[in-house]
Parts: C-alpha cells; structure tokens; sequence
C-alpha cells in the first residue's frame, strides 16, 4: 500500500523504472505475459492516479478489440488450422517434387517454395514450423542432406509467415499504428520475397560449394497419371492465395472480408479433397479459439499498460529519451531496432508490437518517415526474433516434432546463418527503403 502511495513522488522517471522492474519480476515468475501487463498497469494506475482513471483503461481496451479489421485474425488463424488438419501442405510438397528436378539442394529448395505458399496462405508462423518439420525434415535427412542445413532450412522457412502478406504480424502493427494494412501487405511482398531469395541462395552456395552438404535426389518414376495428380494438387492451394491476396490487392475486397474467403477456400478445397468432416472442423475452431484468444488476452493487458503509461506522461518521456539519443534520424531508427531485437529475444511478438508501438510510431513520423516502411522493418525484426535464442518460438516449435536426438541446442545453432541473412536483410530494408515501394 506504501508502494502504491508513493509511486507519484517517484516522479516520470522514477515510476517507469518501477514499472519496468516489476514488469521484468513479474514474468520471470512464469506469470503469463497478459495477465503481468494488466497487473501492472491496475497497481500503476490506482497509485499514480487513483480508482476514477479506470473507465478510461476499459474505454482503450474496448477500442483495441471492437476493430473490424481484428476479425481477420481469426480468420487467418482457422484457415492455418485447417491447412494443419488436412493434406493439402503434404500434396503441395509431393508436388513440388515436379520442380526440384536435379537441382543440387533440390529438396531444400522445395521445402523453402512451399514454406512462401503456405505463408501465403496463412501467415502463421507455428503451424508452418510443424508442418515442415513434420514433411520436409525427416525426407532431408533421409536423403543424407546435412543436419544443420535441413534444420535452417525448416525453421527459417516457416517462420515467412511473419513477413509474407497475409502477415498476422503486420495486422497487429497496422491496428496498433493505426496504418493500413492493405498498404502493409503490399510494402512487405517485395521484402519477404527478398528474404526468401537470400534463403534460395544461401542453400544453392552451400550445396555447390560442398556437394555432400546436399545430395541430388534419385529421380522417381512417375506415370503420366501421378505427375498429373501432383500437379492438380497444386491447383487449390495457389488459387486460395490467387482470390485472398488478389482481392486485397486488386481492391476488390478488404482485408476482413479476403480473411472470409480465404477459410471458405480451405473449406472448400478439403470438401473437394474428401477431407473435410466434423473432427476436422471442430478440432480447427478448438486451435482457433484457443491462439486468438491468447492474442486477445495479451492485446487487452498491453493495451491498458500503455494507456496508463501515456496517461502518467511516460510515452512523452520515453519518446524525447530515444530522441535525445542522436540528431541523426537514422541512428534513432537504428537505437529502436535494437530495442525491438532485445525484447525479441525474450518477449511474444504481439506484445512487443503493442507495448512498443504507440511510443514508436510517433516519433518515426516526427523523424519523417514513413509508418508503413517502419511496419515491415517491424516485421523483418520480429523475424528474427522468431529464430534467435533463448526463447526462439521457431525452434521450439521445430522441437516438438524432430527425432530425439536432435536437440535444442542444435537446433539454435543451425539457425545461426539464417539469422545472419535476416539481420542482412533488415539493414538492406534501412539502406534501400525503396524496395516496399514506399
């Protein structure tokens, strides 16, 4: 109680200090991260000032949920669900097999392809992990592909869903930084796909710079028939991505409503693959319900610490601490990368985005950037902090699914030159801005 009355004798500068020890005690307890931010943000609130400031936290947290545009969360997370569920990621993967031929690293390369559609599809970074780990791993090592590469490979691979549009990720920034997200998911095509290609390189250099890195596959004997059958399995998923994306792009619909057709695209398509039945579905809305409710959970508690942080005037101090960290705009930029990495490496991505965000945002418009660059620089950060240890989620996600043998530890250290080529690509997003079109 002492505590809670002298938090405004602590002064601005004091009670964030405070706020930041208890945040960082807090979730060292295992208390998860929503329910740590709303703690915070009710002892904040009532000692700094007092119980009649409350009806304006539930007024911020109501605006952050009541966004039309959060129901393409869902959206997007039940058709991961269902791709999950059904065998459409195994077909696109046998039928990838048609353009691997006997390219070095062919396999590799067909891993990476179908880690770009299923993050089209998608965005879901977990679920496309598991799936590759599942499909694309054990057939790597059977191959004799290097361990190490065949896990980079899966790892990095899925994790695109943060940067490939429809991006969960650049939904929860544009909510956050009040931008369009049709305008996001147009800035990040170019830049996931300039990531994808420096994966596609890395691999062709090392398979042909060390061949026992990365066998040539056996060429299978395929009738007319199966080549056939793959290539129809290609025809579904990539039509979903066709009308999801198209629609966004084209301005035929809105992100929201793309959400929609997508899941009664994958609907469809397992309908038409004679996939589709009631545990499908209700297993898919389960995992839906369960990952979007983690997401509201942690939306609400952040929302309501930053609102009693702004209200104590600690977005304005944070916002002229980094600004007075150089008159040079881009070192500024550059201090808040470095930030986003650091928190990356032991916070949730939703959470980062809408803690950090509402300070950031402002200060990069004041800096004369633009807010929809800054959210794809956002989303490339957030991607490695999907990889980096110690709470990489990628690699625990990879994890759950690997032979027993493979451990964590390697795990991690396979990811090294992949994180190595994202922090390239993040400082090709700062030198060259141009690539999002912006």
């Amino acid at each position: 109680m002492d505590f809670l009355m002298n938090l405004k004798a602590l002064g601005i500068e004091g009670a964030t200090f405070a706020m930041f020890v208890t945040l960082v005690g807090l979730l060292l307890t295992g208390m998860p991260l929503a329910f740590v931010t709303l703690l915070v943000a009710l002892i904040f609130a009532l000692g700094w000032m007092g119980p009649m400031v409350l009806p304006l936290i539930s007024s911020r947290i109501f605006s952050f949920v009541n966004s039309f545009v959060f129901v393409s969360v869902p959206m997007f997370v039940l058709m991961a669900a269902i791709l999950d569920r059904s065998g459409i990621a195994r077909d696109l993967f046998d039928a990838m097999k048609l353009l691997a031929g006997r390219i070095r690293g062919g396999v590799a390369l067909q891993t990476l392809l179908v880690a770009v559609i299923l993050a089209a599809m998608s965005g879901i970074v977990g679920g496309e992990v598991i799936l590759l780990g599942m499909l694309a791993l054990p057939q790597m090592l059977r191959l004799g592909y290097d361990r190490k590469l065949a896990i980079g490979v899966c790892c990095a691979g899925g994790a695109l869903g943060t940067m490939v549009p429809p991006s969960i990720v650049l939904i929860i920034y544009g909510l956050t930084a009040n931008v369009s997200i049709g305008d996001l998911f147009t800035a990040s095509f170019v830049p996931g796909f300039m990531l994808a290609s420096f994966y596609a390189v890395y691999i062709l250099f090392r398979a042909y710079t060390n061949p026992k890195l990365a066998p040539i596959a056996e060429p299978e004997d395929m009738t007319r028939e199966e080549k056939v059958r793959l290539l129809k399995a290609l025809f579904l998923p990539v039509m979903v991505v066709i009308f999801v994306l198209g629609s966004i792009y084209g301005g035929i619909a809105s992100v929201t409503e793309a959400s929609a057709v997508g899941v009664v695209g994958v609907l469809l398509s397992t309908v038409i693959r004679g996939e589709f039945n009631k545990a499908l579905l209700l297993g898919a809305i389960r995992q839906t319900l369960s990952t979007v409710g983690m997401i509201v959970w942690i939306g609400i508690g952040a929302s309501a610490l930053v609102g009693v942080f702004n209200l104590m005037g600690g977005t304005r101090f944070v916002s002229q601490l980094i600004q007075g960290v150089s008159d040079e705009p881009m070192v500024i930029i550059l201090f808040m990368m470095g930030i986003l990495f650091l928190l990356g490496m032991f916070l949730d991505w939703v959470g980062i985005a809408l803690l950090c965000m509402p300070i950031f945002v402002p200060i990069v418009k004041s800096l004369g950037y633009d807010p929809v660059w800054f959210g794809v620089v956002f989303a490339m950060n957030m991607q490695v902090s999907f990889l980096s240890p110690p709470f990489g989620p990628a690699a625990f996600y990879l994890k759950s699914v690997t032979p027993p043998d493979i451990s964590l530890g390697e795990i991690f250290k396979s990811l090294f030159p992949f994180i190595c080529l994202q922090i390239l690509a993040v400082a090709t997003l700062l030198i060259f801005p141009g690539i999002t079109g912006r």
